[in-house]
């Protein structure tokens, strides 16, 4: 695995500069690579340096993205990529070096440089620790985009949050006053269709004998609320409270890609290596996965009531 040091290097050898990240992003995916791009221009102003990937309204309170440019080549960074499937790229063979640095557990190598922490909260928390650690150039900019994928990714310092984040967090707020409650506002505030989904949610969500809640929000569902089928995905966070629930899944028909998409969560089983086994990933307690049917989405849904079973046998013989 490459240290900090071997990054700067190759940042430092080319000119021309592609930051990516996964599929189906969120806002440490957009901080990140935003964060990134930002700090080498900043550091480097005569280095072209693109964050590309399909974008979101949801999450306009970042800098835009760029377009691919036309001629490929130079040094691609994937950034909270765990693995080759799921990055938002269409081909990675066409550059002359490929780095990953990412905090999720490891499935894969697909880049020639790699950088794995899976103890840092967040993306952003490593890109914040790559740029004080290299010396490259911060403002305040950079870091309210790195300060808002931190808290995005931890739920407001919830999950997966170390000494060392505070310690980061701590710092940046010290040198960058930031305006936190509109920063806040920026990422958790919903219209209030979605406040009428998560109702729903809350309403017709199934918990099973041994801890699975799981819900369907249907393309009729969608429609009829007027949301978009990332919206039950925005809402998963919300349901980490309930005593009678060890994991929670809610999964959301896209018809436009034919596919159901899972966002998952867990308080003590592992899921990440089930989610792995249907086109998804993740951390051991926060996964997602896409299926295209109704026999893979009743077999994955198995494979967690399993693993709630088994979890709840281990910790009555314990």
């Amino acid at each position: 695995m490459c240290n900090y040091s071997d990054i700067l290097q190759e940042i430092k050898k080319y000119d021309k500069i592609v930051i990516a990240r996964h599929i189906g992003v969120d806002p440490d995916a957009y901080a990140s690579q935003i964060a990134l791009r930002e700090a080498i221009k900043l550091t480097f102003p005569n280095k072209r340096v693109y964050a590309v990937g399909n974008s979101s309204s949801k999450f306009n309170y970042f800098p835009k993205l760029d377009k691919m440019p036309e001629e490929l080549g130079g040094l691609l960074v994937v950034v909270d990529t765990p693995d080759k499937k799921r990055v938002d790229l269409p081909d990675m063979s066409k550059f002359t070096k490929t780095i990953k640095i990412d905090h999720h557990p490891w499935i894969e190598k697909f880049c020639d440089m790699e950088y794995i922490d899976d103890k840092a909260s967040s993306a952003s928390e490593i890109i914040l620790d790559f740029i004080n650690n290299v010396g490259l150039s911060m403002n305040g900019e950079i870091a309210e985009i790195l300060f808002m994928g931190i808290v995005s990714d931890t739920n407001r310092f919830l999950f997966s949050t170390t000494s060392r984040t505070f310690l980061l967090v701590s710092r940046l707020l010290k040198n960058y006053p930031m305006d936190i409650s509109k920063l806040y506002e920026n990422i958790f505030l919903r219209p209030l269709r979605e406040i009428r989904l998560q109702g729903y949610i809350e309403q017709n969500m199934v918990v099973s004998q041994n801890g699975l809640a799981h819900i369907m929000i249907t393309n009729d569902i969608i429609n009829e609320l007027g949301v978009d089928s990332g919206s039950a995905g925005n809402l998963v966070n919300n349901l980490n409270s309930i005593s009678e629930v060890l994991v929670w899944v809610m999964i959301s028909e896209d018809v436009k890609n034919g596919l159901y998409k899972f966002n998952i969560r867990s308080r003590g089983p592992i899921i990440n290596t089930i989610a792995e086994k249907y086109n998804g990933g993740g951390h051991k307690y926060a996964a997602g996965a896409r299926v295209a049917n109704m026999e893979d989405v009743e077999k994955l849904l198995g494979e967690l009531e399993n693993v709630c079973l088994e979890y709840n046998k281990m910790n009555i013989e314990v």
